[in-house]
Formats: structure tokens, C-alpha cells, sequence
């Protein structure tokens, strides 16, 4: 397969500045070698056990008790852990404080952790959680959103927004659609799987090795499980091999079940979830499911919208409540919604309870608004684009047309001009055309084409999130040690940071090291999520070694005799006035000299706000921007599908480093096209999730990606004071991907058309082979 093609525009940079290259990844070296360790390659402790769940085999029922006397007879089983075991709260400590650590008095999805088995090996320890037997009385199961809704069973409260009357922008519309669709969840498919390594430390104090997005988190759930303070627990992970928030909340779960074994048996304890469990335990990005009635007039602008979202959220609330929030925040996408309502539901169903996953309910609120956008132009003949433009927020701020439904301006709009730049680098009216004549001489195999745009908004919902802390040290070597409160998972935070810290400080970044996340150094850190790990932590870092610089640049001034702003760093050296001096030798100096040549930087973002209980005000700091241009094909006999090309134009703001920022956007593309192709999650009507391994749920391969793959970085910095004039680039390329659904739906109205079938294209996401021929049968 040749290599995607890439396009980087120019970056404004010094002739020594580290910010806005393509640094390679911090450990890219080591990760090919095989030398980065993740947590299953930590040395083992003398003494270390090994723990393995106990699974309930029912959706919901009474648990009478366990049976683990087959079990504990078997060779190497040191014993068992249960409800009984836990010295603190039963119930985890999360949010919604509704989720027990262990099944208690009910069990409420299949795969939910009754207990743990212990023994001395791995394998001893599954094959023993196998024979512990759960006696368990069946109870009805919720299963679907149409029942949980009949029955009122939700998680939270439902959650109503308006703004005008959208019955009245109804009535007065010229042509009105109604419309259901269901979009299908996601698993993280991370390559490293759910684990942790927990050690009893002196005095009851512990620590814990744990792949996870929020050390901080896992810290407070262990030390509430175990009764303790949070300072006795030290959290600590230096990478993860994938993260997309399923390892923001859930890897707390193993990292407190470890705990529990480990107080028990009084020994390190390592719980590692083999692929099968990792699928049936954990959850998964909210499946969602859709009504609308939209009016509009011939143009295709929507003049009134009423929204129903019944978000399949599982037995628990875990992150579900902001996901729901964030999917009505971005069910504009793009777009202006003068007169609209939205409903959402919350609904308790009995599977893994969902979480977090990239968007964070972001792409289920932008698919639903481009579905309706693609079935507007349907209906009234029109290019799918126009119809789209025609709807965009007004570029001017201070136009009534530049305010969301949730009450927050507009104010970077940058979309006209990079969507008038994609339509014309991607040659999208040649290509149209051509696509148009190949469809009329083809029956059986079928092309469509779409241009979707995203504006997604940068920041946590959960507004306290939007804080970070960091460490800067300067050694007397003159080399750096960085300390954050993000987590690396690979997306290159880590190097991200380097590269600011070595700019602010005027040094190779070679000389910058970053070392492991640890609640031991950088307290109450967030979660690394919401796009904005190198927002918070990368300004977070640059105001430290800003400090430590400061501090440089007035020892330096004392001794040139002139003002500390006379002071420059830049290519290893300290300049002055009277001339330049190695940065190494001023910094031993300066320790001489008794100067602080470490310190501490924190960051809270500014202007945000808004009223959680009418969901208005200001929950972004900004907006980041994209749009796709994808071509497929369909086989009209047997459903399938191939995407042909991809052209990305994606605001990065002025990149920190532009190869990371395309890997990102490459990476996150691939994704949401599996999400909406391929990666189908099937429950069967006994809430057993029957895709649970690699034979039955199918990621995206190397075969799915088409030679042509074009991504480039629009270069306008962020207007917002952000770090680096930079923007956001984890979440916002997923969604991206909606592009290639609409491409597909475009193309089944071709070949729906030549057979004389009329009305919109009703697709369920993935559009699988099957949902594609269902389609092409309507």
C-alpha cells in the first residue's frame, strides 16, 4: 500500500525555536526498539499475586451469594475477594456515587465484577473466576431506550434546551421531514487492555501502577475504597498503549479492585483483563438513538428543529450526564439553529455502563444535525454542501446569526474561507461531476461523495477540570526534568510540552526530559481528555520554566548591569548586552549563587462559564475547526463498501508539532470510520454482548485506508490566548469522519434512485454491509 499524502503549510518559527516543528515523538525510538516500558513490563515485586473477576452470566437479578469452594480447591488459588473485604465505601466514588466496587444485593448487566480470585499465576487465577458459581434469582431486563423511556428508568433526569419556538419555526416552514436513526456504540480497542499493579507500602500507605487518564481520580477511588487518606496513595503511569477515554473513570475500577486484593493478601497484586473481559466489564461510547421534525425553506435553511436524544448510558451514571450534555452542546455542529428544542434521555439499561470515549458525546450530537442536513438536500434536489453553507454561523460575531442555542458567540468562525479552500483543493465540483457520469453507466457499483465540517468546542464541560499544575527543574548540568498532570497515551503530549519548555527556556530539546505522571508531584491534576491536554498542561509547564527563567534573566542582569528585559534565551545561550553565555554555565553559576532554578506553574482557563441546569452560557474557551472530503463506493449486490479518497483541511492553530498533529488527525479519521462503518456492538436479548473479541468486532486495517489520504493544517493561529497560538487536536478529527456516512448515504441515493425509490436515505450507524443493503431495500 503506498503511503497517505500529506500536506504541512509553513509554520512561523525563529531560527532556533523547537515550537512548530515535527519533533519526533518522545518515545518513538524506544516504542520500535521495544524498550518503552508500559505497566505489564514494571518488574514484579517478590510475593506479587495475581487477581481475575468473578463475571455475573445474568443482565439483572437478586445475588443470593457465591460458591467459590471448586474454585479455591484448585492449584495455586490463594483465595478470594468480595463486598466483605472492603473496608471503606461499597460504592465507588464516582459521581454519580451509584455504582457498587462489587455487586451487592443485585447484579445489573452481564460481565458486572462480583469478586476476585487470587493466585499465583495468571492463568490459575481466570481459570479458578470460572468456577466460582453466583446464585442469582433473573429479574426483568431494559434493554432498549424505548422501554427505559416507557418505564422512566434513567440514570438522571432528562434534560430539555430551547431557545425560540420551534413549533412555531415549524408551522411557518415551507417543506418539513421527520426522521429517526440509530447510531451504534464504539469499543476503545486499546492495545493495552485494562490493568493495574498495586503495592503495599509502609504504615498502610500504597502504590499504585495504573493505565489511566486521571492519576488523580484513581487516587481518590482507592483511598475511599480502602478508608484512607489520599495521601497515603501514590498513583503513578508513566505511558498507556491507547487511552480515547476508556481509561478516564474505568481504569479506577481495576486499580481499586487491585487494591482491595492486595490490603487482603497483604502483598503486590496485579489485575490484568484478558480481551473477552476488557470487552464485557468496561463500557463503551453511548450508543444513541434519534427523532427529529425539521422545517426549512426551498434554500434548505432550517427554520425550526425538535430534537429527541435517548442516550443508552448502561446500569450506572459514570461520565453519562456530561457526554448527554455535550452531545446537545454540539448538536449544532456548524450550523445556526434559530428556533429549536432538544430533549434528552438519559436512559438506565442493564449493559457495561458507558463512558468516555473521543468526542465525548461530541459526534453523536454532529451526526444526527449532518444527517439532517443530508436529508434536507435530498429532499429538495440541492448539493449536500450548499445546503450546509447555506446554514453556517455567520463569520461576523456581532451578527444574531453567530450565537448557539446554548447561548455562546461565535467568535472565530473560520469555516467560508477553509471550506472554499477544501472544495477547490479536493477538486469536489470536477470530482461530482465525474462520479455523477460513472453512476449512470454503473448499476452495480455505486460512488457518492460528501464534504462534511465540524466546529468543535475546547475545554471540559466540567468546568473545575479546566485547572492544571506543573513542575519545571533545572539541574546544575543545565539539563530539565518537566513534571505534568497529563498522561501519555501516545498522542505526544509529551513531547508537546518539551518542545514549549525548551522554547521557553531557550534550550535543545534534547535537552528537556518529561517524566512520569505521579500524584506524588502534581496534585488534583485532570483527567487527560476534552481535547485539552496540552492547553492545560503544556501553559501549565510554560509558566514554571517561565518562573525559573525569570529567575535566570535577573541573576544575569545583576551581572551585565542592566534590566532583567535585556535578558534573551535562545539556542542554548543566555544573551546580554555585554555578550552571550552558555545556558549551562550562567545555571551553575546561578546555583552558586543560591537562585532557585525550579518552580511550580499553574493554569486555569479563562472566560468560561455557563448554568448547568439551563445548559447556557459559555462552556468553551474556543472552537476548533475541520472539514473532510471523502469519495466511496458501494457494491449494490452485497453491500459493502470501500472509501476511496480522503481530503482533510483541518485548524490545528499554529501547530506545536505539525507530524504529531497529522498523526492525530490521521488517526483519529481512521477511527470514527470504523465507528461508523465497521465496529459494530450486538447485545442479545439476553444483554450478552455477543462482540466481544477480534473475531466478531472489526476494527479498520490497513486494507481500509485508500492510497489517497490528504491531510493539511490550516495556518491561522488561535485568536484565543492559547499556548502556542495552537489548537486542539485529539477529539475534533474524529468526527471528521461523518464525512464517509455521508458519502455512503449519497451514494445508496444513487443507486436507489436508478431503481426508482424515492424518499430520504434511512441508514443505521455502522453502515455495515447489511445496514447498506437494508438501506438500498427500503
Amino acid at each position: 500500500m503506498k503511503a497517505p499524502v500529506t500536506t504541512v503549510l509553513s509554520t512561523t518559527t525563529s531560527a532556533t525555536a523547537v515550537v512548530g516543528q515535527s519533533s519526533t515523538h518522545e518515545s518513538a525510538r524506544a516504542q520500535v526498539l521495544g524498550q518503552a516500558p508500559y505497566l505489564d513490563d514494571v518488574p514484579e515485586l517478590r510475593g506479587t499475586l495475581y487477581a481475575a473477576p468473578i463475571l455475573s452470566t445474568i443482565s439483572h437479578g437478586t445475588l443470593h451469594g457465591v460458591d467459590s469452594s471448586e474454585a479455591l480447591r484448585m492449584p495455586g488459588v490463594r483465595g478470594v475477594v468480595l463486598t466483605a473485604d472492603i473496608p471503606g465505601d461499597p460504592i465507588l466514588a464516582a459521581f454519580g456515587h451509584d455504582e457498587p466496587i462489587f455487586a451487592l444485593d443485585k447484579v445489573w448487566h452481564v460481565g458486572q465484577v462480583i469478586g476476585l480470585v487470587v493466585a499465583d499465576s495468571v492463568m490459575a487465577a481466570r481459570r479458578a473466576a470460572r468456577k466460582v458459581v453466583a446464585d442469582i434469582t433473573p429479574l426483568p431486563a431494559v434493554l432498549d431506550t424505548a422501554t427505559a423511556i416507557a418505564q422512566q428508568s434513567f440514570v438522571l433526569p432528562p434534560v430539555h434546551v430551547q431557545r425560540g419556538d420551534a413549533d412555531a419555526g415549524l408551522a411557518r416552514a415551507a417543506q418539513r421531514l421527520q426522521g429517526t436513526l440509530e447510531v451504534g456504540g464504539q469499543e476503545h480497542f486499546y492495545l493495552e487492555g485494562q490493568i493495574a499493579y498495586v503495592i503495599p507500602s509502609e504504615q498502610n500507605q500504597w502504590v499504585v501502577h495504573s493505565s489511566t487518564q486521571h492519576p488523580g481520580e484513581v487516587q481518590e477511588w482507592v483511598a475511599h475504597a480502602l478508608g484512607v487518606g489520599a495521601h497515603a496513595v501514590t498513583v503513578q503511569c508513566r505511558r498507556m498503549g491507547g487511552g480515547f477515554g476508556g481509561k478516564e473513570t474505568q481504569a479506577g475500577h481495576l486499580a481499586v479492585w487491585s487494591a482491595l486484593a492486595a490490603r487482603k493478601f497483604a502483598c503486590p497484586i496485579k489485575l490484568r483483563l484478558d480481551r473477552d473481559d476488557d470487552f464485557m466489564i468496561t463500557g463503551k461510547r453511548h450508543p444513541f438513538s434519534y427523532e427529529w421534525d425539521v422545517g426549512f425553506d426551498a434554500s434548505g435553511l432550517i427554520t425550526g428543529l425538535k430534537l429527541q436524544m435517548a442516550v443508552h448510558c448502561g446500569f450506572s451514571a459514570d461520565l453519562s450526564g456530561p457526554v448527554a450534555d455535550r452531545a446537545i452542546f454540539h448538536a449544532d455542529n456548524a450550523y445556526f439553529l434559530s428556533d429549536v428544542s432538544i430533549t434528552s434521555y438519559r436512559c438506565k439499561l442493564n449493559t457495561q455502563s458507558h463512558t468516555a470515549f473521543r468526542g465525548f458525546g461530541g459526534p453523536q450530537g454532529v451526526i444526527v444535525i449532518e444527517t439532517i442536513m443530508g436529508d434536507i438536500a435530498h429532499t429538495l434536489g440541492l448539493d449536500p454542501l450548499e445546503v450546509r453553507r447555506r446554514n453556517y454561523y455567520d463569520a461576523d460575531a456581532t451578527s444574531p446569526r453567530a450565537i448557539t442555542h446554548y447561548q455562546m458567540k461565535v467568535e472565530d468562525n473560520i469555516l467560508l474561507p477553509m471550506t472554499q479552500k477544501l472544495e477547490q483543493d479536493a477538486n469536489y465540483q470536477q470530482r461530482l461531476a465525474a462520479i455523477s457520469a460513472w453512476n449512470a453507466q454503473n448499476s452495480v457499483l455505486q460512488r457518492g461523495m460528501a464534504i462534511t465540517p465540524v466546529k468543535f468546542g475546547i475545554s471540559f464541560t466540567a468546568t473545575l477540570f479546566n485547572q492544571a499544575g506543573a513542575l519545571v527543574h533545572v539541574y546544575t548540568d543545565g539539563t530539565v526534568q518537566v513534571n505534568h498532570g497529563g498522561t501519555e497515551m501516545g498522542q505526544g503530549l509529551n513531547t508537546k510540552v518539551a518542545q514549549i519548555v525548551a522554547d521557553e527556556l531557550g534550550v535543545p530539546l534534547s535537552q528537556v526530559q518529561v517524566t512520569a505522571s505521579d500524584t506524588s508531584k502534581v496534585p488534583n491534576a485532570s483527567a487527560t481528555a476534552a481535547s485539552s491536554g496540552t492547553d492545560l498542561n503544556g501553559r501549565a509547564a510554560q509558566y514554571a520554566a517561565g518562573k525559573v527563567r525569570n529567575n535566570l534573566a535577573a541573576f544575569v542582569a545583576g551581572l551585565a548591569n542592566c534590566g532583567a528585559g535585556a535578558i534573551t534565551f535562545s539556542g542554548g545561550l543566555i544573551h546580554s548586552p555585554s555578550g552571550s553565555r552558555p545556558f549551562n554555565a550562567v545555571v551553575k553559576e546561578a546555583y552558586a549563587n543560591r537562585i532557585q532554578l525550579w518552580s511550580d506553574g499553574f493554569y486555569r482557563t479563562p472566560k468560561i462559564h455557563y448554568d448547568k441546569a439551563t445548559l447556557t452560557g459559555r462552556p468553551f474557551y474556543y472552537f476548533a475547526y475541520g472539514l473532510a472530503c471523502t469519495e466511496v463506493a458501494i457494491d449494490t449486490l452485497t453491500g459493502e463498501s470501500k472509501v476511496l479518497a480522503i481530503d482533510v483541511l483541518y485548524d490545528a492553530g499554529r501547530s506545536i508539532n505539525p507530524a504529531i498533529d497529522i498523526g492525530q488527525v490521521e488517526g483519529g479519521f481512521i477511527q470514527g470510520m470504523g465507528w461508523l462503518t465497521t465496529e459494530q456492538l450486538v447485545w442479545n436479548d439476553k444483554g450478552v454482548l455477543t462482540t466481544h473479541a477480534p473475531s466478531t468486532y472489526k476494527i479498520p486495517a490497513t486494507g481500509d485506508i485508500p492510497e489517497h489520504f490528504k491531510v493539511e493544517l490550516f495556518n491561522e493561529p488561535n485568536r484565543e490566548d492559547n499556548v502556542g497560538g495552537s489548537k486542539a487536536v485529539g477529539e475534533p478529527p474524529f468526527m471528521l469522519a461523518i464525512s464517509v456516512y455521508e458519502a455512503l448515504r449519497n451514494a445508496i441515493a444513487s443507486a436507489r434512485q436508478q431503481q426508482g425509490k424515492t424518499g430520504v436515505v434511512q441508514l443505521q450507524a455502522p453502515a455495515t454491509a447489511e445496514h447498506v443493503l437494508q438501506s438500498l431495500q427500503r
